[in-house]
């Protein structure tokens, strides 16, 4: 096992558990159960193990397996492997849940054609991210803070992630922003400012910490048949999407 991987989930596993890494995974779970049952099929998997929290749990896939390089669950399958090289057949899977991965990938890249290759036609990618463009990404220009986790990840922006999926032939379904709130380590002052988390998606959407992006794997060659209304409030969807995101 890479020594630099080993250190860096040590360190991440660190901050995690103190109050704002705590705070950042209930929020993130809370909209995940938002997410996920929207999402069919028999079996997902989670690349890469990020928090105490069983991520997968609101999902209707019969089968949740997490695909960790150290081979660490909160509970339930877990396979031992790298993200970037997967242990599954091609278009066996119909949920692909990235949390934080790209975040903390060497090769962000090869991880997401790594999740395009296992996923079948219509299949689904979710992918939970730092926004750089944000306050919290404002706290990595405070000197010294590229020597911590989170801060020293490559954080990959919203518009990169649009571009890279687009390249893949992925249709962008829906997204969303959450954690307005900066990063305090003050628990009580955090709990204060609890009421942005309810005002942010109006006023300042774009100074959320993290995203969560929602993309369907297209089919190639396929047109499908559907109901106009269907096909309209799909568009209005994506464009909805663009216009948050863009």
């Amino acid at each position: 096992m890479d020594e630099r991987l080993v250190a860096q989930a040590e360190r991440l596993a660190e901050w995690l558990g103190g109050p704002l890494g705590e705070s950042l995974q209930a929020l993130e779970a809370h909209r995940l159960r938002e997410v996920l049952p929207a999402l069919p099929g028999t079996f997902a998997v989670q690349l890469g193990w990020f928090g105490r929290r069983d991520l997968l749990e609101s999902s209707p896939t019969a089968v949740h397996v997490l695909i960790d390089p150290q081979g660490v669950s909160s509970g339930g399958q877990c396979l031992q492997a790298m993200p970037e090289a997967l242990p599954l057949d091609g278009k066996s899977v119909q949920v692909v849940l990235l949390p934080h991965t790209l975040d903390m990938s060497r090769d962000p890249h090869q991880l997401l054609r790594e999740a395009h290759r296992v996923l079948v036609p219509e299949g689904y990618v979710v992918v939970v991210g730092f926004n750089p463009l944000s306050l919290w990404g404002l706290r990595r220009l405070i000197p010294g803070s590229r020597a911590h986790l989170p801060w020293c990840a490559d954080w990959i922006g919203v518009r990169r992630l649009k571009d890279w999926l687009s390249l893949l032939d992925f249709e962008l379904t829906h997204g969303s922003m959450l954690y307005y709130r900066p990063p305090l380590k003050r628990q009580r002052l955090m709990d204060h400012l609890f009421f942005l988390e309810h005002i942010g998606d109006r006023w300042w959407p774009l100074t959320a910490a993290v995203y969560v992006v929602v993309a369907k794997k297209r089919t190639p060659g396929l047109t499908p048949i559907t109901p106009a209304l269907r096909r309209s409030r799909v568009r209005a969807l994506s464009q909805t999407a663009g216009a948050r995101y863009g």
